[in-house]
């Protein structure tokens, strides 16, 4: 299975634009769905699922996005070590990936500090 996998993998790496344009529409067209499907449904919500979007918005747990380093980037490492218990390298590597999960699946005060401490040493972060 691993290896079909990687085929697989080979394959669409060795694909064009074009061909992986193509390769989405037949996917598509064949299983009927759509890579948009989540922004589509919102989208077109009726006035009776206000009270589902309200809920939505009421997250318990969020994702903290590194989308920049800044111009601080070793204050940045710095504070990613700190938050995830990584090593310098690992940290460095996560840092300079950007945009990156630091971490994932905080409650709202744990995730809303450790974006103020990211902004702080100059980095650019969001939620999720």
């Amino acid at each position: 299975m691993a290896t079909d996998v990687k085929n697989v993998l080979e394959t669409l790496g060795g694909m064009t634009v074009l061909e992986l344009v193509e390769l989405k529409n037949a996917i598509e067209e064949e299983w009927g769905v759509t890579a948009a499907a989540p922004v589509a449904v919102a989208a077109g919500m009726p006035a009776g699922g206000e009270a589902a979007a309200g809920a939505a918005e009421e997250k318990d747990s969020f994702d903290v996005v590194l989308t920049a380093a800044g111009d601080k980037k070793i204050q940045v490492i710095k504070v990613v070590r700190a938050a995830t218990g990584l090593g310098l390298k690992e940290a460095k590597d996560l840092v300079d990936g950007a945009p990156n999960a630091i971490k994932e699946a905080l409650n709202k005060e744990e995730s809303e500090k450790l974006k103020a401490e990211l902004e702080e040493a100059g980095a650019s972060v969001e939620l999720k």
